[in-house]
């Protein structure tokens, strides 16, 4: 990672309505935190979300890099690069058995990022990693802003 990096984290099933918020998070952490690197997911509709963001961002911030985290390594799932995305990016040094690819590359990516952009709303794997990184971010290792607070603020 060369710059200010951030990660999502969300619900699969989020709904179209957080698009704005998502936009607006992006924006600020570009202006007023300095983020030139973004690493998203590709497994739900809150990385889709998240990729629409990123992709409405860069017109204005071509300076930003999109990275697209992929969990399985290449020579095992071969991921195609989309067109609104500027990078793959795999995790890890090693393979990583199947089974846990997704949960480890998160969490990986919750240790190696400064920012988290997150709607994390209910039970789930992306409450605990959401927990994961709370943890983290009680020890000034990362910084998380979470869009349910902002939602139900909006609302």
């Amino acid at each position: 990672m060369k710059g200010r990096s951030c990660f999502f984290i969300g619900h699969s099933d989020a709904s179209e309505s957080l698009l704005p918020l998502l936009s607006e998070s992006i924006e600020r952490h570009i202006t007023q935190f300095g983020v030139t690197e973004f690493y998203v997911g590709h497994y739900g509709n809150f990385d889709a979300l998240a990729r629409r963001a990123l992709s409405r961002a860069k017109k204005e911030h071509p300076q930003i890099t999109r990275m697209l985290v992929t969990p399985y390594h290449p020579a095992v799932r071969q991921v195609e690069r989309p067109k609104d995305i500027d990078e793959l990016f795999y995790p890890f040094e090693i393979s990583v058995p199947a089974q846990y690819a997704i949960t480890r590359a998160n969490r990986q990516m919750i240790e190696s990022c400064e920012f988290l952009i997150s709607y994390v709303h209910r039970p789930g794997r992306a409450r605990n990693l959401f927990e994961y990184a709370l943890r983290r971010e009680k020890r000034g290792l990362i910084r998380i802003e979470n869009l349910k607070e902002q939602r139900e603020g909006n609302e």
